[in-house]
């Protein structure tokens, strides 16, 4: 009997640019495994289009007319967990990056990138992973180096093997209730953990931690 195939991804596309959006639905209607499932030129077209289409993937820019892509994503990601968050922004800002990580987002790419790219990064991110631009990524770590300080290099190496798991978790920019389930964990525990790691590598955001395991797992 044959295997049926998988459903396409939902997709919603958002960006304040009509034209960058027909463009995005014209490349992603290429691919068989993605679906465009609608379109929001606003942070408030966004989370009702969210809300009322439960996309699997979202497709946002940073910047938008009415606020933030940021600040849309943190709820987005706040109210249905299960939906993915990709940037796709012109702006090459290491801070926008360590805001979006911050935010639960699932990965942050650059406009100048490939269209098949684009399509990869959908499906990785549909499928649980996470995926930073490498030149934006570069900056982020490059901050982290100028952070540390002497005797720091060893700072990781007080983590536990559980410790370790909740930082990968955060790498992929899990909320602390996904993290919960995927170790089987309340979610007091992994606000213990996570302070115990902030404090055993010296840091005080999700953004140096995840830029640290980026570091250090390569």
């Amino acid at each position: 009997m044959a295997t049926a195939d998988p459903a396409p991804v939902r997709l919603l596309i958002v960006d304040d640019h009509e034209v960058v959006r027909l463009g995005l639905r014209k490349l992603v209607e290429q691919s068989s495994t993605i679906r465009v499932v609608g379109e929001a030129g606003t942070v408030a077209a966004a989370l009702a289009s969210a809300a009322r289409l439960e996309p699997d993937v979202i497709l946002m820019d940073v910047r938008l007319p009415d606020g933030s892509g940021v600040e849309a994503c943190r709820e987005i990601r706040a109210a249905r967990p299960a939906t993915r968050v990709l940037f796709l922004t012109s702006f090459s800002d290491d801070a926008a990056l360590s805001a979006t990580i911050l935010a639960g987002a699932s990965g942050y790419l650059l406009k100048d990138i490939a269209g098949q790219e684009v399509i990869r990064a959908i499906e990785s991110v549909a499928q649980g992973q996470s995926i930073l631009d490498p030149s934006v990524t570069a900056a982020v770590l490059a901050r982290m180096k100028a952070m540390e300080g002497a005797g720091q290099a060893r700072k990781g190496e007080d983590l536990s093997p559980q410790e370790r798991r909740v930082l990968a978790l955060v790498a992929e920019g899990k909320t602390n209730k996904e993290i919960a389930a995927a170790l089987n964990l309340s979610d007091k525990t992994v606000k213990n953990y996570l302070s115990h790691i902030f404090q055993k590598l010296q840091i005080t955001r999700r953004s140096q931690a995840a830029a640290y395991f980026v570091k250090h797992s390569r």
